[in-house]
């Protein structure tokens, strides 16, 4: 396993689908059988310190050459669940994010224009071979997007400002259907109050990506390197889910005011933790 530097990326939070093994085909099943045995599993500060090692290069490595054999690994009521991290097929979906995230001149400047050009011909190419390919990681920058609470309940909540190794943790995790269902539910009572917006848009893409899954896998919000940067007292007060699971609620009985209350609350936390992007 190569070595990985201990300094810790504080930015990012993640979105992960674990599928059960009988959801994989050969041979990559017996891969992650075999994977699941090793003593010592990398964690998302280690796939993220790799990513960002391959910008160093001049010129940069935007996308790795090969695709990662790495993945997080979860046994539930003796199930065992992987979830590939799929690190080259990430790497070319986040390019194509990119152009909206920057300006130009910035942009070109960490990874310049012909980089990019042949990155996105590379995928193109790839993706001929693999059209059904789709990820089971999704990553957001400086915050948790609103509808990925939609997919939890504050009662799954789990934060530990010890965890294991010393390292705090703060994440939700669920059955898959469980996630089906509050997608579903909350899509009903947004589209009987609003005709468009920005939350419903983020649901339906959300929800036909958890589609694309095994039933029986499990659905984890993980905020990752959040809690890094994010105070302890925003942590302990930040019950998001349950915030969202309240407005949804007060829209399904057409109380508006108690919805527009805990969409506010919403906003203005989230709009705090992402002015920490521009802190320095």
């Amino acid at each position: 396993m190569p070595k990985v530097s201990s300094v810790t990326v504080p930015y990012a939070a993640y979105l992960r689908v674990y599928e059960p093994l009988g959801a994989f085909p050969q041979p990559e099943r017996g891969h992650w059988e075999r994977y699941a045995k090793r003593e010592r599993h990398p964690s998302y500060q280690d796939e993220l310190r790799r990513s960002l090692a391959d910008l160093l290069p001049t010129p940069p490595i935007p996308v790795p050459v090969h695709e990662s054999d790495d993945a997080f690994v979860l046994e539930v009521d003796g199930v065992l669940c992987v979830c590939p991290w799929r690190t080259r097929l990430r790497g070319w979906q986040a390019l194509d994010g990119m152009a909206d995230q920057w300006p130009a001149p910035v942009l070109d400047a960490v990874l310049p224009p012909v980089v990019r050009r042949q990155a996105a011909e590379d995928y193109e190419r790839w993706l001929e071979r693999n059209p059904d390919a789709r990820p089971w990681i999704r990553t957001a920058i400086w915050q948790v997007p609103l509808n990925w609470f939609v997919l939890v309940a504050d009662e799954e909540r789990v934060y530990e400002k010890k965890g294991e190794g010393g390292v705090p943790f703060l994440r939700y995790r669920t059955p898959m259907v469980q996630a089906r269902r509050r997608v579903a539910r909350g899509l009903r009572a947004l589209k009987d109050a609003v005709d468009e917006g920005p939350l419903i848009d983020g649901l339906v893409d959300v929800g036909r990506w958890l589609e694309e899954f095994h039933p029986r896998s499990y659905v984890e919000l993980d905020y990752g390197g959040l809690v890094h940067t994010l105070s302890s007292d925003f942590l302990d007060e930040d019950h998001s889910a349950a915030d969202v699971a309240e407005g949804i609620e007060a829209l399904r009985s057409g109380d508006g005011d108690v919805a527009g209350e805990a969409y506010a609350r919403l906003v203005e936390r989230w709009r705090t933790a992402r002015a920490r992007q521009f802190a320095n």
